[in-house]
């Protein structure tokens, strides 16, 4: 190259570095002008030099203390179970402006939900299923679990739902066979791997929205998806049975005495899945209120005492409509194997005890005081019976 071509080829690049810091410099000078190429730093510059309001310089720093004072997160669940909907009933009945504000979180679900009990800044409180802590010590994901977290109290049963294609006759006719398993981190493939494990069938697992393994069915691509909720739901009452899918039967057996209850899906609560009259037997998976076990004299435990107390006093309005039915079946004294009571939880259960019995002997033989579903000692009669007729069948 010549010693002119040289020449002009330097120019040509000096002029270009000048307009590129002329561009850099006009985008200080202007911070409202877009940000051109990578000009990253020089936007941040810009923005150091204006500085962004917030509550504090502002003066409304009171104002974030006083609503974050009372506030409780509470981890329910995906936006097509039940989980969230207990949520969000729990926010409606406890709610006293900024004495206490419930804030339901959507979340994944019931093994999710622990973890973000764990860690998850804001939550306090997790709907979750008994049968948790089954999985988290059987893989030792986290230390001295059952120490972290305990329970406030046993919520409703969540019934353990497979739906299959029309060729599908068995739990055993899965084997091998693609099953929607719902969002990792929900309670249908925390209690669908148990359970499956358990009846000694290997499924191929997928884990997507309960919402997209239904097409899949239609497609042929799924033969079967699991929902661990509580009925009727949603998901399964706006079929048909011309849709070509029905329930399949989970037999209550001893392999399940640990967490579950024998239980039914029945023609009233799925009449477009099923013939009058007809019901299929499933298992049922206690619901459980937990709570981080913070320590006393805690910001957090203060919180949550107050939710604590909040929850055992105003109970009995969870019990009436509009909320769901499944609040009727609660026993708040019913006992959860493997999980701890936290402490405020049992002394409020004490207080509230006398007043639970004197109500239940003026209401003896009234058809609302006559649903034992949430009856410690009848749960235990009613599996024994299963078990003995279970017994007898191999006889």
């Amino acid at each position: 190259m010549g010693t002119r071509a040289a020449f002009f080829v330097g120019a040509l690049i000096s002029g270009m570095l000048s307009i590129s810091q002329a561009g850099a410099q006009a985008s200080i000078e202007r911070p409202g002008s877009p940000d051109i190429g990578a000009q990253g730093s020089v936007v941040q510059i810009a923005q150091l030099r204006k500085p962004v309001p917030t509550a504090a310089s502002e003066g409304e720093q009171a104002n974030v203390e006083r609503i974050n004072s009372w506030t409780v997160g509470v981890a329910s669940g995906l936006l097509e179970g039940t989980f969230i909907r207990f949520g969000a009933e729990l926010a409606k009945a406890l709610d006293d402006g900024e004495n206490l504000r419930v804030l339901p979180i959507v979340t994944y679900g019931a093994e999710g939900n622990v973890t973000d009990l764990l860690y998850l800044k804001g939550v306090d409180i997790a709907i979750t299923d008994a049968d948790v802590f089954e999985e988290f010590k059987k893989n030792q994901k986290y230390a001295n679990i059952e120490k972290r977290i305990h329970y406030i109290s046993e919520l409703y049963i969540a019934e353990f739902h497979v739906l299959a294609r029309s060729d599908i006759k068995s739990i055993k006719d899965l084997e091998g066979k693609k099953v929607g398993f719902n969002t990792k981190g929900s309670a249908a493939n925390l209690t669908g791997r148990i359970a499956f494990e358990r009846l000694g069938v290997k499924v191929e697992p997928v884990y997507i929205n309960n919402s997209i393994a239904l097409e899949k069915m239609k497609t042929g691509e799924f033969a079967a998806l699991v929902h661990a909720v509580g009925k009727p739901n949603t998901l399964f009452t706006k079929l048909k049975e011309e849709d070509g899918f029905h329930f399949l039967p989970v037999a209550y057996s001893d392999k399940f005495a640990d967490y579950y209850l024998p239980t039914t899906l029945t023609s009233a609560d799925y009449p477009t899945l099923l013939k009058p009259g007809q019901q299929v037997e499933t298992i049922g998976v206690p619901v459980v209120l937990a709570v981080y076990n913070w320590p006393q004299g805690t910001d957090r435990f203060r919180r949550v005492e107050r939710f604590i107390q909040y929850y055992f006093n105003r109970f009995d309005v969870l019990r009436k409509p509009p909320y769901h039915p499944k609040w009727q079946e609660i026993n708040l004294a019913a006992k959860i194997p493997g999980w701890t009571r936290y402490w405020v939880a049992d002394e409020m259960l004490k207080q509230i005890e006398p007043q639970q019995a004197a109500a239940r002997q003026q209401g003896a033989g009234s058809p609302e005081t006559a649903n034992t579903a949430g009856n410690p000692e009848d749960q235990r009669l009613f599996k024994e019976f299963i078990e003995w007729k279970q017994k007898n069948k191999k006889q």
